[in-house]
């Protein structure tokens, strides 16, 4: 399967941020300051993070100045191309058709002017698996309801059936977040100094069902006016600039039930949507964390589609679900880390680029490390919380508190060595008891 690495990363940084002019008088929109930060790079540091390495920057208001300021991206260990603006307006859609020379077959395509933290690795795989079943391109959706803009997606289920955002209808629940996947062809047949925009392709493909989605949980930040940037600026303060105390969750058997198998004949993860089930009170206990002053993480092992029981995009949708109805319960998820890895080769494993030895499998740190890339955190005043000794060690490994959910027993103590927990609970209710109160 395609990974990060390999996919281009195309971004729209031509326009002329009109309704910032104040701040964008002297510099382009994607510049702007932001904390002592371009705005850009703020995003550009999470897409790398994710893994991507080959960018093309559309840019045109301002050229010269993106230009000195990113390069050629070296020094940030990744690749930059430019494509400039001509003196005839084009539109979205036909500045990424003036730079065709440069795309490659398959792209990601975000805007220069929002931040958007989600799951780019599910972004790029689900592409990928739709392009197997006949789709051309991919549309990032989050439930929107009117919030930040007006809606202009009709989703059934984890199907788009419309993308229009010139007629809005009332069973538009959701938006285009601003992260979408084509196939370059998608635009080789307009002339190439034809003026168009995008959601034209966008409402054609919807139509012809040909456009896969992928359903985000996590609001997207732009700056198109002075109140979104200072709404952003307030973001990346708490964010970026201060730490927080943080609970890491385990998932199945602390926050959901373990489920019975029948392949198996054994008590097993959910593997469909339709089996999570939360556990008693464990929607308290996430609302008690918050309450308290804490960011929420859940960091998971999910090996099921490694091992052929369920498919990746299954494990997608389950964690989709999860963190959809506790916020729903005002029981809000901050993040959620998940490995997926095994690291041998089953009979039944059909998607093999599953198969590695890696270090975000618990009991190695690899998830709390990535959490730690992303947020500012207080380790010593934040706690692990789970159900097994991988849990234990794995907090343990970094420096965090750690609270054992279950019986201690023996066979417990041996396995985990000369590590133990900070703490024992009987539920997840009992351990947010225990966790202190930090606001």
């Amino acid at each position: 399967m395609t990974g990060a690495a390999d996919v281009q990363v195309v971004v729209l940084m031509g326009g002329l941020g009109t309704r910032l002019k104040e701040y964008t008088k002297e510099c382009p929109k994607s510049l702007v300051d932001v904390c002592g930060k371009p705005f850009f790079d703020y995003q550009l540091d999470l897409l790398a993070a994710w893994g991507f390495k080959k960018f093309v920057f559309l840019i045109g208001y301002r050229a010269d100045m993106i230009e000195e300021h990113y390069g050629d991206g070296s020094d940030r260990g990744i690749s930059i191309k430019y494509s400039y603006d001509g003196e005839k307006l084009l539109g979205t859609g036909g500045a990424v058709r003036r730079a065709l020379d440069l795309l490659e077959e398959d792209f990601l395509l975000i805007y220069g002017d929002s931040f958007m933290d989600i799951d780019y690795a599910e972004t790029v795989y689900r592409y990928f698996r739709g392009k197997q079943n006949g789709s051309r391109a991919l549309m990032t959706v989050l439930r929107n309801n009117n919030r930040f803009d007006k809606s202009n997606v009709v989703m059934e289920g984890d199907r788009l059936i419309l993308y229009d955002k010139h007629n809005p209808a009332p069973e538009m629940d959701y938006i285009d977040y601003g992260a979408c996947m084509y196939e370059r062809s998608l635009f080789a047949g307009y002339p190439e100094d034809e003026a168009f925009d995008i959601a034209k392709i966008q409402h054609e493909l919807s139509v012809d069902g040909k456009m896969t989605a992928q359903i985000v949980t996590k609001r997207f930040y732009e700056i198109g006016s002075p109140e979104s940037l200072a709404e952003f600026s307030g973001y990346v303060t708490k964010r970026f600039s201060q730490t927080h105390p943080a609970i890491f969750l385990d998932r199945d058997g602390v926050i959901n039930e373990i489920v019975w198998n029948d392949d198996i004949e054994q008590l097993d993860s959910p593997m469909r949507v339709e089996q999570f089930r939360f556990l008693p009170d464990a929607v308290k206990a996430i609302r008690t964390f918050k309450e308290k002053g804490y960011y929420v993480f859940v960091v998971t092992n999910q090996p099921g589609a490694a091992k052929g029981k369920t498919s990746l995009a299954t494990l997608y949708d389950i964690n989709t679900y999860m963190i959809d109805a506790l916020a729903a319960e005002g029981a809000e998820i901050d993040d959620l880390f998940m490995c997926p890895h095994y690291p041998k080769k089953l009979p039944m494993t059909k998607e093999d680029f599953l198969i590695r030895k890696c270090n975000c499998r618990k009991p190695e740190p690899g998830l709390i490390y990535r959490a730690m890339r992303k947020y500012g955190i207080d380790l010593a005043a934040s706690y692990m919380i789970g159900d097994s000794c991988s849990d234990v060690k794995a907090g343990s490994a970094v420096g965090l508190n750690t609270i054992f959910i279950g019986d201690y027993k023996c066979d417990m103590c041996k396995r985990l060595g000369d590590v133990s927990p900070t703490f024992i609970a009987s539920s997840i209710l009992e351990a947010a008891s225990v966790v202190e109160d930090k606001r």
